[in-house]
């Protein structure tokens, strides 16, 4: 289950707004063709009609992670390492069809909206328990919104950032236990598909909040026991580097079609390895059941899935991104009065030429070649192909061309002035800077070498090294900002708005300036315009018109420059029974139903 920095903890974003939207396009997912041999829109029309066996329970699953939990907290988890693991234990209202990603019913079997699209009723499910046998019911949901996301003093809270538009946040209310009652402050395109946002238990938490100690509540040295949710699994035990284990909730609601509860698995395991080869060697050893392969792993995986011992599945390109991006942030540090980032480096940071002509510095044919063995696409924008209706293919494309990129530099006044091998800017201070990558991930590295050396070749003085993800998370996000440059991805996903806390100014991922007081530049006060546009546009054309112009002005300034995205390839034992392979969840959506045949 390979996923990146998460932008907001919703990885299941769908196209059509049941009920909301106007002139909502077919869900349909636009894939580029690179002659895979792969019929993509038959894989997707047979999962569409597949309907799951009756299975057997017992057994377990292993799957693989490069870092541990960071904690159990889904209010306040900002990164993936926490959102992987939360998804097994806690619920939304809805969720998103894992082979559709149209909403479905969950934790509310159904719901009404008004003829203005302001007030949303949801019906919570009957008999639906919390793990340690109390009723789920609306009040929880009340708590979550009201207690914890609209809670000022509960951060970091990606949430919120989703929630909360032009400042104005949603009314919560519980009518009784049964129905609880969204009013918001204007029409809202995606707000359906928000209700997949995880429930918490009040009964548990509201003391907790009360005392001021949510914000390190359920973390990682909390005893697994008195971790509470409704989600398919409970936390079973934790050892920190080695493995995280999740057991069946024996009091799930869900079941197959016979009535039997569901999930079939007693247990799903999560092994921390050290990075893609140990993880590549375990499924190979058979002591990991799962890979999300690379590309230059696919011709021996193929050779070797004739052995019958597991399959490999080719999905498409991936959602998501690979990006380079510099530390442009303007704050000082209210101790010293200085500012955090050295002024030299933020006149280059800053420059959007500098970072135009590092974008044409890029081989992206050579990156899809030595690290994807071919199976990969360049990147121009923060939407790809896979990503269907918003995604914009007219947007700004800076080709490979060295002499180009140095033509750019030579404007904007650097060149090697005292012939000594590296670029100096026009008042003679060398271009020197450090270029940051998370460990583990070796398809990440090994563009971050490519990058080191396209941008040596450019005459920069480049110091790289590999730091552990939530470490270099954490010096992204916190002072005293020590970084320059660094290589990291998102999630993707259909719906722009789920992005905000990036795109937005005052975005907590906002990366390369994050929680900006106003915007720092126009562009990014025109961002933050459309994003507020956009979300309450109902119009899906309209709104389409609008996160184009925001993908064209992201593709002109570079605050992310792009790279390459990998073809999916994911490969599973041949003992799991039940897979439902789809372009847009993978293998795993239906994790569920899912058990171990004969």
């Amino acid at each position: 289950m390979r996923i990146f920095l998460s932008l907001a903890l919703f990885l299941f974003q769908i196209i059509i707004l049941s009920g909301c939207q106007k002139g909502a396009p077919e869900n349909k997912i636009q894939i580029v063709d690179v002659s895979s041999g792969v019929n993509y829109e038959e894989l997707q029309e047979k999962a569409e009609k597949f309907v799951p066996a009756i299975g057997k329970k017992g057994g377990q699953i292993v799957l693989s992670s490069f870092s541990d939990p960071k904690s159990f907290n889904p209010i306040t988890s900002t990164e993936n390492t926490t959102s992987e693991f939360t998804e097994f234990l806690f619920e939304g209202l809805v969720r998103a069809n894992g082979v559709t990603l149209l909403p479905e019913p969950n934790l509310a079997d159904t719901w009404q909206v008004s003829d203005d699209g302001l007030e949303w009723t949801f019906h919570i499910r009957p008999g639906v328990l919390w793990s340690d046998s109390v009723p789920f019911s609306a009040y929880d949901v009340e708590f979550t919104f009201n207690d914890l996301i609209f809670n000022p003093a509960i951060n970091p809270n990606s949430a919120r950032d989703i929630f909360l538009v032009d400042g104005k946040r949603i009314r919560v209310k519980a009518i009784d236990s049964s129905n609880v009652k969204f009013t918001l402050p204007f029409p809202y395109a995606p707000f359906l598909r928000t209700m997949s946002q995880q429930i918490l238990p009040k009964h548990k938490f509201y003391q907790v909040v009360k005392s001021g100690k949510f914000n390190t509540a359920l973390s990682i040295q909390t005893p697994p026991s008195s971790i509470v949710g409704t989600g398919p699994f409970l936390l079973d035990s934790y050892i920190s580097s080695q493995k995280v284990v999740f057991k069946r909730n024996p009091l799930y609601w869900r079941t197959d079609s016979a009535g039997n509860r569901l999930p079939y698995l007693d247990r799903v395991v999560y092994t921390i390895v050290a990075d893609q080869n140990a993880e590549l060697l375990q499924f190979k050893r058979g002591e990991v059941d799962y890979l999300a392969a690379k590309g230059e792993d696919f011709p021996s995986l193929k050779k070797d899935e004739k052995s019958g011992s597991y399959t490999v599945y080719r999905l498409g390109p991936a959602t998501g991104s690979n990006f380079l991006f510099f530390n442009q942030i303007l704050d000082k540090d209210p101790a010293t009065g200085k500012q955090y980032v050295d002024k030299v480096k933020l006149s280059w940071f800053t420059n959007v030429n500098f970072r135009k002509a590092v974008a044409h510095a890029l081989d992206k044919q050579n990156m899809i070649r030595i690290v994807m063995n071919g199976l990969g696409y360049p990147q121009w924008s923060p939407m790809t192909p896979s990503e269907g209706y918003f995604f914009s293919d007219k947007t700004t494309q800076y080709p490979y061309d060295l002499k180009k990129a140095k033509e750019i530099l030579a404007m904007e006044g650097f060149s090697d002035k005292n012939g000594d091998g590296y670029l100096e800017d026009k008042d003679g201070n060398t271009v020197e800077f450090s270029f940051v990558t998370n460990s583990g991930n070796v398809v990440r590295a090994r563009i971050s070498e490519i990058i080191r050396k396209d941008l040596e070749a450019l005459g920069m003085k480049i110091h790289y090294q590999q730091l552990e993800f939530n470490s270099l998370i954490q010096k992204i996000s916190n002072p005293p900002y020590e970084w320059d440059a660094i290589l990291l991805g998102l999630t993707g996903g259909v719906e722009p708005h789920f992005g905000r806390n990036v795109w937005h100014s005052s975005g907590t991922l906002h990366m390369w300036y994050p929680r900006q007081k106003k915007p720092a530049t126009e562009w990014e006060r025109r961002v933050d315009s459309l994003f507020d546009v956009g979300v309450k546009e109902l119009d899906v054309s309209k709104r389409k018109v609008i996160y184009d112009e925001w993908q064209q002005i992201i593709s002109d300034q570079l605050p992310l420059i792009y790279t390459v995205l990998p073809e999916r390839i994911y490969c599973i034992s041949n003992k799991f029974k039940n897979l439902n392979p789809s372009l847009n969840g993978g293998l795993l959506h239906n994790l569920e139903y899912i058990y171990i045949g004969d």
